[in-house]
């Protein structure tokens, strides 16, 4: 039944994804994938907190459910693609760099964070 609730998890992370992203956009327009950026790095965080102090259960209905469908590599990779095509190498790098970096900055620090408080 452990499926059930990577299910369950991903059912509401996959249109927080995308109502994420559309408010982002909305924000700040298309011209960088600010939103895509968003929901990964918070995924991050996200993911470090749950894996410093969660028990199985919550990290398969939260970590691989919920962050699995929040966070995408896929869309990463096709945005940093179309930028680099469309000649905006420099947003392209930018953007490599910014997800790396803030993404295992997000996951360091949702680590410790959970370390920190619940031991």
């Amino acid at each position: 039944m452990n499926w059930l609730l990577v299910v369950a998890g991903a059912a509401v992370g996959a249109p927080l994804r995308y109502l994420t992203d559309r408010a982002v956009h909305s924000r700040v327009g298309f011209g960088f994938p600010w939103g895509t950026l968003t929901v990964n790095v918070c995924g991050c965080a996200l993911l470090g907190l749950l894996t410093a102090v969660a028990p199985a259960d919550v990290r398969l209905l939260l970590g691989t459910g919920l962050c699995g469908a929040l966070t995408t590599y896929s869309t990463f990779s096709f945005e940093t693609l179309k930028l680099a095509q469309n000649s905006s190498r420099g947003a392209a790098l930018a953007n490599v760099g910014l997800s790396l970096g803030a993404g295992l900055a997000a996951v360091y620090a949702g680590a410790g964070i959970g370390h920190a408080i619940w031991g």
